[in-house]
């Protein structure tokens, strides 16, 4: 038999980004502004949640991953809004054949704490790719003043993708 006729509807995708940080705020992350006094480097607006969501996406639809999407060395990628990236991404995996199920995020920060933004982080995501509330969920984690993430050097995010095929 076929492996496709065997196959599942259901894809999963992981994405996974980090970020340098440098002094200044404020820090992008899942599409807002947070207050801080440190914010992400990189070639785009360094928005290292929104990175990983796109890549989680990218991913479970079998589709080439964000650097190659929105390669770093494109001057149009140059401080490019990740939530334009994650918009269009997600276009090509609707248009793939595959709408989410739902999103499980991590974001590792030693500071600031996520805690008090995390629901307009998951309002912003859920506008960005038309989803409901419900099918988005994010942790934060620190890095218990250990490693790049606790020593305050860098931020990551990971985020598990389930799509389902359309019908």
């Amino acid at each position: 038999m076929p492996a496709a006729a065997t196959s599942s509807n259901l894809r999963i995708g992981l994405g996974e980004d980090s970020h340098r940080l440098e002094s200044g705020g404020p820090l992008r992350l899942g599409g807002i502004e947070i207050p801080h006094d440190m914010h992400a480097v990189g070639h785009s607006d360094a928005d290292v949640l929104l990175h990983a969501v796109t890549d989680a996406l990218l991913g479970a639809a079998g589709l080439a991953d964000i650097g190659e999407m929105f390669p770093d060395h494109a001057e149009e990628n140059r401080g490019r809004d990740s939530a334009q990236i994650l918009k269009l991404a997600y276009e090509d995996v609707q248009q793939s054949g595959y709408h989410v199920v739902n999103l499980d995020c991590v974001v590792g920060a030693q500071q600031p704490k996520l805690a008090p933004h995390k629901q307009a982080i998951r309002q912003r995501m859920a506008e960005i790719l038309d989803l409901n509330l419900e099918q988005i969920n994010l942790k934060a984690k620190t890095g218990e003043g250990v490693g790049p993430v606790g020593n305050q050097e860098i931020i990551q995010a990971r985020c598990v993708a389930l799509l389902e095929a359309n019908r």
